[in-house]
């Protein structure tokens, strides 16, 4: 099968940072490798597309706040690629980890998408790779009785310098097989935000692939918690959580 591109990704926007996002779109136009960018900006008016006009990027407005995961969905059709990078606004790699995780992907057939090793600007580690989300898991992040039990989650009682492949892996970087990803129809919809990663992850499961992470590359995820922080984001998420659970089950 050919393809147009190598490599496409999509970033989806909504009020970026616009520093923080210069940052991620060089990090991305400096691969060596044939590829497409597409910027589905969810913010309220055009502003930031003046930034971005450039032979490798297609900009699309939808003209509202469609979500984060209908924002990815949004390039379905358009997406004529062997591999698609899911990438957050807030991402900083060197163009020379793409070919490494890309090689990853080749060398098992029933891997449908890698994530590298993610650190904070300060190089402390950041856990993105966890269980499938549980009732009590959720709880007992926002209480900490069982703090064991969270370690567990996140596969801190294990060594995680070494590739594997976990239940879930949390979507600021996900280079999917394209042809994965559209045989999925991209995330589910029914989130608006939050969770559709770690419904996607089922899915994958469903499929009977699998998901790797590849901790020998890394990259910088300049990450703020936002979701305590704001009672609306909060809402979001504890929205999500409630339609995961009622599709996947409580544990």
């Amino acid at each position: 099968m050919s393809f147009k591109y190598e490599i496409t990704a999509t970033i989806v926007l909504h009020h970026e940072n616009l520093e923080l996002l210069q940052i991620t779109i060089d990090s991305f136009l400096k691969i060596p490798l044939n590829k497409k960018l597409f910027l589905v900006d969810n913010s309220a008016t055009r502003s930031l597309q003046k930034f971005f006009i450039h032979e490798e990027i297609e900009y699309i407005f939808p003209g509202k706040n469609i979500g984060f995961g209908k924002g990815h969905n949004f390039v379905l059709e358009k997406l004529n690629s062997k591999y698609h990078l899911l990438l957050n606004p807030d991402i900083e790699f060197t163009a020379t980890i793409i070919p490494i995780l890309i090689n990853q992907l080749e060398k098992d057939k029933d891997v449908a998408f890698v994530t590298p090793k993610v650190v904070y600007p300060n190089h402390e580690k950041q856990y993105v790779c966890r269980k499938h989300p549980t009732f009590f898991d959720m709880i007992n992040r926002r209480v900490k009785i069982f703090p064991k039990a969270t370690l567990k989650n996140e596969y801190r009682n294990q060594d995680t310098t070494k590739s594997f492949y976990p239940d879930f892996i949390h979507g600021c970087f996900m280079l999917f097989k394209t042809t994965v990803f559209k045989e999925l129809k991209g995330f589910d919809e029914r989130y608006f935000l939050y969770m559709e990663d770690a419904d996607i992850c089922r899915e994958i499961d469903e499929l009977g692939n699998k998901k790797l992470y590849f901790p020998e590359v890394e990259i910088v995820h300049h990450h703020q918690k936002e979701s305590s922080k704001n009672l609306k984001l909060f809402w979001l998420h504890t929205s999500s959580a409630i339609k995961y659970f009622l599709k996947w089950g409580v544990s």
